[in-house]
C-alpha cells in the first residue's frame, strides 16, 4: 500500500521531458511542483483521499493538498476536486463529501475551480483526488531541498498523532480500553489537526526556516531521509528529544513495533522544518502564537551520516521507513 518504491517512481518518473517553464518537475522527495506565471511561481499539489474517517473525507481531502502547496511557502489559493466511487454509490455519498468540501475550501479562502464526479467498476470505496495550487515570489520559495549544515531540525506537534487518531475513530473499544474512554474521545477529535497549512505559513513568513516537509506517510522516517537527500546533507536527530507521546507508547506496546517504527508512523500534519539556528527563538514564538507545539530534535550536517542518537548511543537512522499505520488500522481486534 502506499506511494511507490524510490527505485520504480525514478523508472516512473524517467520519460518527463524537461522544460524551461518547470521549475520544480516531478521529484522524490518534493511533493509539489512549481512552474512559472508571468513573474511568479506557481506551487501545485496533487493528493489522493481514500481510507479515511467519513465524517471527515472532504475535509481531509482538501487540506491534504493545500498542505503541500503551503509547505513550499505559497498560500493554497485555487483547487480542482475528483470524486469516484463503486457502481452502487449513492449520490448522498458524494454530496456528504463535496459539503465537506466545500466547508474546507471556505475556511481556506480556496475556490474550487473544477472537478469530475462519478461511478466506476473495479472501485470498492469512495476515492477522492484534490489538486492545489497557489503563487509565491521567487525569492520566497521554499522546497525540502534548502537545508543547510548547521540547520536545525524542527518537529511540530507529535510524532504519529495521525495515527493514534484515526486508529480511535476506527477502533473505539480498544482505544477507550488502552487509553480511558475520555482520553480516546479527546484523541478522536483531533482530525483537526491533520494538516499543516497554518502553521507552514506562519513558519515561511518566519524568513528563518530553510526547508519543510510533512511528515506523512513513513513519518519521521521517510521525510527526514527525504529531505537530506535533496539537500545532499546528512543529520543527527536525538531520540529522547523526538515527540512521542504516553497514548503512542501504548499502542507501540501493545502491537509490539520498535522504535524504528514508531519513527515510521504515519504523521499527517506534523511538519520537519530546517531551521537558522539564529532564527531558533522567533519560530518557537511563532508557532507558540497559533497553539503549535514544538521541539528541536537535532541538526543538519555537512557530513553525509544519518545519525539516531539513543540512549547517548549514536546508531544509524532508519533509511526504509517500515510505517506500521495500515496494520494498526486493519488490525483485528
Amino acid at each position: 500500500m502506499g506511494k511507490l518504491a524510490s527505485q520504480e517512481l525514478r523508472k516512473l518518473l524517467g520519460c518527463i521531458k524537461k522544460d524551461p517553464r518547470v521549475v520544480v518537475p516531478p521529484m522524490l522527495g518534493y511533493d509539489s511542483g512549481v512552474h512559472l506565471l508571468g513573474n511568479k511561481y506557481v506551487v501545485v499539489a496533487t493528493d489522493p483521499c481514500v481510507g479515511v474517517p467519513d465524517d471527515w473525507f472532504g475535509w481531509l481531502l482538501i487540506h491534504y493538498a493545500a498542505s503541500d502547496v503551503a509547505l513550499f511557502g505559497a498560500k493554497p489559493e485555487f483547487c480542482t476536486i475528483t470524486l469516484l466511487g463503486p457502481p452502487e454509490t449513492k449520490p448522498e455519498v458524494f454530496q456528504s463529501i463535496m459539503q465537506q468540501a466545500c466547508g474546507a475550501a471556505d475556511e481556506l479562502s480556496i475556490a474550487i475551480v473544477r472537478g469530475h464526479t462519478g461511478t466506476y467498476e473495479g472501485l470498492s470505496k469512495p476515492v477522492g483526488v484534490c489538486t492545489a495550487y497557489g503563487t509565491v515570489a521567487k525569492e520566497r520559495m521554499i522546497t525540502p531541498g534548502n537545508a543547510k549544515a548547521g540547520d536545525l531540525i524542527l518537529c511540530t506537534k507529535s510524532v504519529g498523532l495521525e495515527t493514534l487518531t484515526n486508529f480511535s475513530l476506527t477502533h473505539k473499544d480498544l482505544a477507550e480500553k488502552l487509553f480511558g474512554l475520555r482520553e480516546a474521545e479527546r484523541l478522536s477529535k483531533l482530525v483537526i489537526m491533520q494538516t499543516c497549512v497554518w502553521e507552514a505559513l506562519q513558519l515561511a513568513e518566519t524568513g528563518g526556516v530553510h526547508a519543510m516537509h510533512d511528515a506523512t506517510e513513513g513519518g519521521l522516517v521517510a521525510a527526514l531521509n527525504e529531505m537530506a537527500d535533496a539537500s545532499g546533507a546528512g543529520f543527527k536527530v536525538e531520540m529522547e528529544k523526538i515527540p512521542i507521546t504516553v497514548e503512542v507508547r501504548m499502542l507501540q506496546e501493545h502491537f509490539r513495533f520498535s522504535d524504528e517504527q514508531v519513527l515510521a508512523m504515519s504523521s499527517t500534519g506534523t511538519v520537519l522544518a530546517a531551521v537558522d539556528a539564529q532564527a531558533k527563538n522567533k519560530v518557537q514564538e511563532t508557532l507558540r502564537k497559533i497553539g503549535i507545539s514544538s521541539s528541536f530534535v537535532g541538526n543538519f550536517t555537512e557530513s553525509k551520516g544519518r545519525l539516531l542518537v539513543k540512549n547517548k548511543k549514536s546508531l544509524n537512522f532508519p533509511q526504509v521507513a517500515d510505517d506500521p499505520y495500515s496494520k494498526i488500522l486493519s488490525a483485528q481486534v
